[in-house]
């Protein structure tokens, strides 16, 4: 009897709160292992452990005559594992959850399998000794990785009904505008991190690029980034769409604050600290500009039986359903 009731402890399905709080979880961990990852290349130790998967030709961890730099590459390594068991209790979770609803499993497996890509993807890095283009590739994963990870978490607290716009479609095509800008900039600030001095070691080389010229591309790219966001709160705030208006000026604020670290780190030539806060920042208007993508629609919950029409307020939007 014991062991029956101890299987249905286990089998016991899971909370919709617990269920968004490992998800959530799992955004801040690889939002963490971004940071980690950047404080591996800033500290020059991504040769730490010269060789993938081990640390060395003969050993899994590091030794003592790798020094600083080999525990701090392997300590990045290891916090792979950590964000990975996030990820399985995270579709663990999903699984056990009653009762199933629909999206969910496909969001917890793509956030889980892209934990063991990244990591062939950082093994590869070691291997072609930090090839700047494979640097910024890997840290380009991450991104994709934070995006399941969000649409996951964000997916979880939506109800489970009929998905309806509540912006008109031009606002909602300027919102995917902006979306396609931000990732365009992500893309071009690897080039520009390529260029630079941190290569994550003294030996690694360079993209070739000149620093000058894809700093002010990036630059550039930054200045239309803020116009399309200043133009999505007027838009938002023009059609009564409060949420996505408030998701807008986030976005804004998020990416002066941004814009700011980049503009200093450049005029006081890169300091590590710095540049280690701008990867943050990266990850952090990401997350923004999916919140504005998410606020341009919502679901509504299922009702058992079909409920009059209400008449739309003279403000706001009629929602239009779109696709999920």
């Amino acid at each position: 009897m014991r062991r029956i009731c101890a299987v249905n402890r286990i089998v016991r399905p899971v909370s919709g709160i617990l269920l968004r709080r490992l998800a959530l979880a799992s955004i801040i961990a690889n939002v963490g292992i971004v940071v980690t990852g950047g404080a591996v290349r800033l500290t020059a130790s991504g040769l730490g452990c010269p060789t993938w998967p081990r640390c060395t030709d003969d050993s899994y961890v590091t030794t003592p005559e790798m020094g600083v730099y080999g525990v701090i590459e392997f300590g990045n390594r290891m916090l792979t594992f950590a964000v990975a068991l996030i990820a399985l209790a995270t579709l663990l979770a999903v699984l056990a959850h009653r009762p199933r609803r629909p999206g969910l499993l496909a969001l917890a497996v793509g956030v889980f399998l892209g934990i063991p890509a990244q990591a062939v993807l950082g093994g590869i890095t070691v291997l072609t000794n930090l090839n700047p283009w494979v640097v910024g590739l890997h840290f380009l994963a991450s991104m994709a990785v934070i995006a399941a990870a969000y649409a996951l978490w964000r997916r979880i607290g939506d109800p489970d009904g009929p998905t309806v716009a509540v912006v008109p479609a031009p606002l909602r095509a300027l919102a995917r505008v902006t979306t396609g800008v931000t990732v365009a900039v992500l893309i071009v600030g690897t080039w520009v991190t390529g260029s630079g001095p941190h290569a994550g070691d003294h030996g690694a080389a360079r993209n070739g690029l000149d620093p000058e010229t894809i700093s002010q591309v990036h630059a550039d790219g930054v200045f239309l980034l803020i116009g399309l966001s200043v133009a999505l709160i007027f838009a938002f705030r023009a059609v009564g769409a409060q949420r996505a208006t408030r998701a807008a000026i986030i976005l804004v604020a998020v990416e002066l604050g941004q814009g700011l670290i980049g503009f200093v780190q450049y005029f006081t030539h890169l300091p590590a600290f710095l540049v280690g806060a701008h990867m943050l920042g990266s990850c952090l208007v990401l997350l923004a500009a999916l919140s504005v993508q998410w606020s341009t629609r919502e679901r509504h919950a299922v009702t058992s039986a079909p409920q009059a029409p209400q008449a739309a307020p003279t403000d706001a939007v009629t929602p239009v359903p779109v696709t999920a």
